[in-house]
């Protein structure tokens, strides 16, 4: 049985770009970065990241898929300062035949597990894209949104960790 997918957001989940320097631990590091169209004049964004969350994200029973506007930059800028590897990566490339009110990224992922249980964390995640990943994906799917302002901390890799299990996913 191949493991379920863990379709990764960077801002939000692992940038927490809403939090104040003053609300995130020591852990985070700060790192100016000028992703494909972010060019000058425009100032480098600065990227918050805690380095344990690669190792933590190693550690889960999925298959690591990035899910961001940063696509192919999330390879080169964000994972190496995680210390993970060059993970697949979902473009999102017809984001205008998408349906008012759902995420741009919710049926585009669901085309890519292609029936493969997934788990998702991204800031984005609504209400209505759980309803619709309930009633189109024919497989499990675990659709956990991320405060911005917060990111993932150890209760959000807790329920990343445990619900592949409790979901008879992984041996």
């Amino acid at each position: 049985m191949p493991r379920p997918l863990l379709f990764l957001d960077v801002d939000g989940p692992l940038n927490p770009f809403r939090a104040e320097h003053a609300d995130l631990s020591d852990s985070y590091v700060a790192h100016p970065m000028r992703p494909t169209g972010w060019e000058p004049p425009a100032r480098p964004l600065r990227v918050r990241l805690n380095p344990k969350h690669g190792e933590a994200l190693l550690a889960l029973p999925y298959d690591l898929v990035w899910a961001t506007t940063w696509e192919e930059d999330a390879n080169t800028m964000i994972g190496p300062l995680l210390g993970l590897p060059e993970l697949p990566v979902v473009a999102f490339p017809h984001v205008d035949r998408f349906a008012p009110g759902l995420f741009f990224k919710t049926r585009r992922l669901v085309e890519y597990a292609a029936g493969r249980p997934f788990a998702w964390v991204d800031d984005g995640i609504t209400a209505r894209d759980i309803t619709w990943v309930r009633r189109n994906h024919l497989s499990d799917a675990l659709l956990h949104p991320v405060d911005p302002a917060i990111g993932l901390w150890e209760k959000d890799f807790e329920l990343l960790a445990d619900w592949p299990e409790d979901m008879g996913l992984v041996d």
